[in-house]
């Protein structure tokens, strides 16, 4: 894109974004007129009010219950805290009234508000602190005191550090008792089903998510994360894409003065191996840091596995792979987050993330096709796959507080973010009949580089609070890949110029969003739009070729929740979400590394939109309780599309705006403590999916019924013990527009020690102890074949951790409360 039409671009939108905040000036003029005449017609009553915070961090505490109870105990009102945690409730007689404040996750507390016939109209009470309840792995055992799973209007919030299993597991091992999340047979995440989500570290995306996502979490021990939250009807103020919605993993609490920081050890066989990870926050003066790193091996032992093809044509055959197996990754991460207090009213803060990675794959095969009209064909070959991956991320905020109004915000961001990735495969050929291709070797070098540039701004206007910004992202994908044959006169490999490429993308995309959010006591509403604006231009450098696409969407997400009496709630939603193909999609790089099955990407891919309505039920009394609903559809699906080709014997997959889906589907997650020792969690997803799209000019049809149950039995004993015994169903998953897999039964024990009191403990588990393989089955079909591959997978595991937290915290300090939050894009 031109660098003038760049500019325009951006002044363009810096006019709207001036645009905009004229509309909030107005809009807060106008609001606080109308609040100030109401207010002079209401009538006259007694007042009870106060502020709710958190009494380690002194954050407020939004959404907080208040009970207002009579001199005999009978509760004659109640109320919800604000966002920044205060609290107005109003009270038609005058009488000693008890105050009782109750909060998910904190001791409830008891206050005295003396309003009898001889003080004033209204009593303040002024700041409320609540204490932490969970203090050691004891209390776990009060489950209803401090639910695992927390629902808000747009969100599910599971808490790992309630979760005693969370010890002797990675972070995508706990991932099948999150509400809305399954893994499928080959430790693929699922939201509601759908492949297509964004994933964010702190709020905020990393190259290491994006590119390395189940290595990434495979190594990150979830003993270091704080929380996890399941945005399923994401606001506004985030990106368009990511079509099921948003995973947030939150590796440590708000910066606070002193220090404090975790360690975990661990090691895992036959399959994986030795990993470490750790988390580390401190606070000196108006400076905080935070980070979290981490380094693991992964390693599959050698297995076997079988490929067969029929094709249904008017010369039919068949296609028979034997082979064996095994590869080796290694991974390494590193992230950090630091702030700095230059005032009251403003604050600079900054990320750093980096990531590595190193795999290697090796496969022996032998292949026989029968039925070929040239003669039968066969060939024996070998195949080393080797990667490497790098990313890196930075970014940097600067917030401007305002006297005049406490909570309003100005704030700039940019960040920057790179990752390259280089693969190089070479596939050796022997007992050849029929079959003449020489030896050959495949690279491909990925480079991908972002710019993104972004101001937000936030002000209250009683009870609403509005947000508005603007953001431009500049990015730059190449791909340069090569195809060598070895030549015998030589005995070197030559170059392929007709199966070799040089092609780059620029992707920018410009938005503005405007949201709304109102707290009306028990009810809480958000409502926005965001527009924006996307332009590709695909170069194909070898061939002189170039491809364009424009195109404008319209956003809108809105967000409905209730609280009602006696912890339940109820909320709705409805979002519109995009998905716009990222580099592993559009990327024209052929893999040939087995001769009759070829895989590609397609430069021509278009974005797809969804459309979701949901909603929801939760109840945090003894039971534990959270039901939620989820229709969606969308049209222009992009797909695995496989076709078969008679003539070369070659079948070719690659994505294609082929699709038009719809899906209905239910989430329960349910707790409940049985005993002091014993309690029972369920986390569970039904979905009915229904999907078509063209192969080969012919309508195919994939609906399936998709489901995944996760059993957990948690034991907890005297002197720190505690058992967990895991029951994990998975149904058939589609992988494709023509393809799916088999589903699967899993077991997993766990048993966890605390040694030192909140400081030291130990965890031992056993994934599926009663099997040791497992066949992990996907089946393709299409109009002229069926296809079907079986690996065998090592199913049985064992795990040992040792994890250890240090350090002490005080006081909070302010973090920027608007950064840049890039999830618009799949790969």
């Amino acid at each position: 894109m031109p660098k003038k039409s760049i500019n325009n671009s951006i002044l363009s939108i810096m006019k709207s974004f001036k645009y905009i905040v004229r509309v909030i000036i107005l809009l807060i003029i106008l609001t606080t007129q109308r609040n100030s005449a109401l207010a002079q017609t209401s009538p006259a009553s007694y007042v009870i009010k106060g502020i709710i915070t958190d009494s380690g961090t002194h954050a407020p505490i939004p959404f907080v219950t208040i009970r207002i109870k009579d001199e005999k105990g009978t509760p004659v009102k109640a109320g919800i805290s604000a966002e920044n945690g205060s609290f107005v409730i109003l009270v038609t007689e005058q009488m000693n009234y008890t105050v009782v404040v109750a909060a998910i996750g904190y001791a409830q507390k008891t206050l005295p508000a003396n309003l009898s016939k001889n003080t004033a109209k209204s009593i303040n009470l002024g700041t409320v602190s609540l204490k932490d309840q969970f203090t050691s792995l004891k209390e776990v055992a009060i489950t209803a005191d401090r639910p695992i799973i927390r629902q808000k209007a747009d969100r599910i919030i599971y808490d790992l550090k309630a979760d005693p299993e969370s010890k002797a597991n990675s972070v995508l091992g706990m991932m099948h008792k999150i509400p809305f999340i399954t893994l499928d047979g080959q430790d693929n995440i699922l939201l509601k089903g759908n492949s297509s989500f964004k994933v964010l570290i702190n709020g905020k995306p990393s190259a290491s998510v994006e590119n390395n996502l189940n290595a990434i979490l495979k190594s990150m021990p979830a003993s270091t994360i704080e929380k996890i939250e399941v945005i399923t009807t994401p606001p506004s103020k985030y990106d368009g894409d990511g079509l099921a919605g948003i995973i947030n993993i939150i590796t440590s609490k708000k910066l606070i003065d002193g220090y404090s920081g975790s360690l975990n050890v661990n090691e895992s066989f036959p399959v994986g191996g030795p990993g470490i990870g750790g988390s580390f926050t401190a606070k000196s003066g108006k400076f905080g840091i935070s980070g979290f790193a981490g380094a693991s091996i992964f390693n599959n032992p050698q297995t076997s596995f079988t490929n067969s093809r029929v094709s249904l044509d008017a010369n039919p055959t068949t296609l028979v792979q034997q082979g064996v197996r095994k590869s080796n990754n290694k991974t390494a991460y590193f992230g950090t987050e630091m702030s700095y207090e230059i005032d009251s009213l403003h604050l600079i803060s900054g990320q750093l993330n980096i990531n590595g990675g190193r795999s290697a794959d090796h496969m022996g095969q032998s292949s026989e096709l029968t039925g070929a009209i040239g003669g039968n064909q066969a060939y024996d070959l070998l195949n080393d796959n080797k990667a490497t991956n790098y990313g890196l991320d930075a970014a940097l905020n600067y917030q401007i507080g305002f006297k005049a109004v406490k909570n309003r915000l100005l704030t700039f961001s940019y960040q920057f973010s790179t990752n390259h990735g280089n693969r190089n495969g070479q596939v050796d050929l022997s007992n050849q009949v029929n079959f003449n291709t020489p030896d050959y070797t495949q690279t491909d070098k990925q480079k991908f580089n972002e710019h993104t540039l972004q101001v937000d701004f936030v002000t209250p206007v009683k009870q609403v609070n509005i947000e508005a910004g603007v953001k431009g992202i500049l990015r730059d994908n190449n791909s340069n890949f090569g195809y060598n044959s070895f030549n015998n006169a030589t005995g070197q490999f030559d170059a392929d110029a007709t199966l070799s490429n040089q092609y780059s993308n620029t992707q920018n995309v410009f938005s503005a969003y405007n949201s709304y959010q109102v707290n009306l006591k028990s009810w809480n509403i958000n409502a926005g739009v965001r527009v924006e604006e996307t332009v590709i231009r695909a170069n194909f450098i070898s061939t002189n070729t170039t491809a364009d696409q424009n195109y404008f969407n319209v956003l809108p997400a809105v967000s409905v929740g209730k609280n009602l009496s006696d912890q339940t709630s109820v909320n709705f939603g409805f979002s519109e979400r995009i998905r716009r193909p990222g580099i592993n999609r559009l990327n024209p790089y052929v893999d040939r590394s087995n001769p009759n099955f070829e895989a590609t990407g397609n430069p021509n891919l278009r974005p797809v939109l969804l459309n979701d309505i949901q909603a929801g039920y939760s109840s945090n009394k003894k039971l534990s309780l959270n039901i939620g609903l989820d229709y969606s559809f969308m049209n222009n699906l992009d797909l695995l599309v496989t076709s078969f080709d008679p003539t070369t014997q070659i079948t070719r997959t690659n994505y294609q705006n082929t699709g038009k889906s719809s899906s209905l589907g239910s989430n329960i997650s349910a707790s409940y403590p049985i005993s002091k020792a014993y309690s029972l969690s369920l986390n569970g997803n039904v979905m009915y999916l229904w999907l078509k799209g063209f192969s080969d000019g012919s309508i195919v049809h994939n609906d399936r019924l998709m489901y995944s149950f996760s059993l957990s039995n948690g034991f907890r004993f005297d002197k720190g013990w505690a058992l967990n015994a895991d029951l994990n169903v998975v149904s058939r998953n589609p992988t494709g527009l023509q393809g799916y897999s088999n589903g699967f039964v899993g077991t997993a024990f766990s048993v966890n020690k605390e040694l030192i009191k909140s400081k030291l403990s130990f965890a031992a588990r056993i994934n599926n102890p009663f099997t040791s393989y497992r066949n992990n089955t996907a089946k393709t079909f299409g109009p002229d074949f069926n296809q079907l591959y079986t690996t065998r997978d090592y199913y049985r595991s064992v795990g040992i951790s040792l994890n250890y937290n240090f350090g002490s915290l005080k006081d909070g300090i302010s973090k920027s409360r608007r950064s840049i939050e890039n999830n618009d894009m799949a790969n």
